[in-house]
């Protein structure tokens, strides 16, 4: 290929990244700028409890109390945040590098505020973790799957509004979390299958 025909190539590819740059800092910006302060508080305590997974880790003890099918939901969502987590901080974070966003010059208040980690900003491993949780557990336990889903959101959205990701991070998390409980529960089913037992089929449904 001639350097002619990559630089027609690479140009606009550039083009697209610069542009959806700009959006993510937009809209960083615009939540940045949008007064909450009734939301602030508890967003910035749900942001920093969801540190190291300790939400997840919790709701995993409580489902592995019980025998059956939620014990194998806690072990599947257990297993899924070891995916995420190892594939987002060993692997997305070294290698894209981004920096994390100047929360200062974006002037979010201060009420928001949560410590601003040293790790770079791709992709969000808070929600990589969460939406992983959410969705393993949620195809072993499925009426569990709603309020996990919908508690791994608030988890994403967190991030951006304590001023500590961009957008494009927290979305990436999502497609990381989602990708990483599909290993999970792959794992999951061929272990069981080497036992000769289904983790979402007859002999857990009987469960």
């Amino acid at each position: 290929m001639t350097e002619t025909s990559t630089t027609s190539t690479t140009g606009p590819l550039r083009g697209v990244l610069k542009d959806l740059r700009a959006m993510d800092g937009a809209v960083y910006a615009a939540v940045a700028a949008t007064p909450t302060p009734t939301l602030d508080t508890g967003l910035r305590r749900l942001s920093h409890t969801a540190d190291h997974s300790k939400i997840s880790f919790a709701l995993a003890a409580g489902l592995a109390l019980v025998p059956g099918r939620p014990r194998r939901a806690a072990l599947a969502g257990v297993g899924a945040i070891a995916v995420a987590s190892a594939a987002a901080n060993l692997l997305g974070k070294r290698l894209v590098r981004r920096q994390r966003p100047d929360r200062e010059a974006a002037r979010v208040v201060t009420g928001r505020h949560v410590p601003m980690p040293d790790s770079a900003s791709f992709p969000s491993g808070h929600t990589a973790s969460a939406v992983a949780f959410a969705t393993a557990v949620g195809v072993v336990l499925p009426p569990a799957a709603v309020p996990l889903q919908v508690l791994a959101m608030a988890v994403g959205y967190s991030r951006v509004h304590t001023g500590v990701h961009y957008p494009g991070d927290v979305a990436a998390g999502a497609v990381l979390g989602m990708a990483s409980a599909v290993v999970s529960l792959a794992a999951g089913a061929s272990l069981a299958a080497a036992r000769g037992t289904s983790v979402t089929g007859p002999a857990a449904r009987r469960a």
